[in-house]
């Protein structure tokens, strides 16, 4: 479950940017039934993992509009490992994710019934971008307690700055993004690990590249944008 926890915390936080668009956001397509597909790749480009979203409701609010994304994750040999749930909202300078939905559905189920404590920083990602600017750091941490022994675990996504501006070509077509830089720490009791990392955005349709990186700069993983459908 740790295992478990840490990649899937690792992915949403990456895939945080996917969607809102409308009146509230300049970069993402806000709309139900709205499609998104992402592979992920190891170091050698094989490929790792297959991840379906899919806008499947949005509501208007007194301060702009919220949406729930489903996400369907599944590995390279096709088996499905998890589907979940999660919201964003936007409210017209930019779009937030809320911490509590970067916990796998899975793991609230796993831990049903015992002592939880759930805190965070949701993601904010403005509507004014820029080359420079530098962007909120987000977290989510979780303790749970077990039968007296506590498990603690935390994802933080520090250093977020907007890196420059690039053009890129993937399977599903060639985009014009901010090029976003920021370092992902994750802690699972005693043991720390960061992993910087690169996320390409473009207005209008989001995420459509992200790498990462070990310490010493060398790519370890990336993600591209597949297919998309609206």
């Amino acid at each position: 479950m740790k295992n478990l926890f840490l990649s899937l915390a690792s992915i949403i936080l990456c895939f945080a940017f996917i969607n809102a668009q409308s009146d509230c956001s300049n970069f993402y397509p806000l709309a139900q039934g709205t499609a998104f597909q992402y592979t992920s790749y190891n170091k050698k480009g094989k490929t790792e993992g297959i991840v379906d979203y899919k806008v499947t409701k949005v509501a208007t609010t007194t301060s702009g509009s919220e949406a729930t994304m489903t996400m369907n994750y599944k590995d390279h040999k096709g088996k499905e490992i998890l589907t979940t749930d999660y919201t964003y909202s936007c409210d017209g300078n930019m779009v937030k994710i809320d911490y509590e939905s970067l916990i796998p559905s899975q793991m609230l189920q796993q831990y049903d019934g015992m002592e939880m404590d759930i805190s965070g920083t949701d993601i904010e990602l403005p509507n004014d971008l820029s080359v420079g600017q530098e962007l909120s750091d987000a977290n989510v941490s979780v303790k749970v307690n077990m039968s007296g022994i506590s498990m603690n675990i935390a994802v933080d996504m520090v250093g977020r700055k907007v890196e420059k501006k690039e053009s890129i070509t993937t399977p599903s077509g060639t985009y014009d993004c901010f090029v976003i830089y920021s370092e992902n720490k994750t802690k699972i009791m005693v043991t720390n690990q960061t992993f910087p990392s690169r996320i390409w955005l473009a207005e209008g349709v989001g995420m459509v590249k992200q790498e990462s990186y070990s310490k010493n700069g060398k790519l370890i993983g990336s993600t591209l944008l597949t297919k998309y459908s609206n």
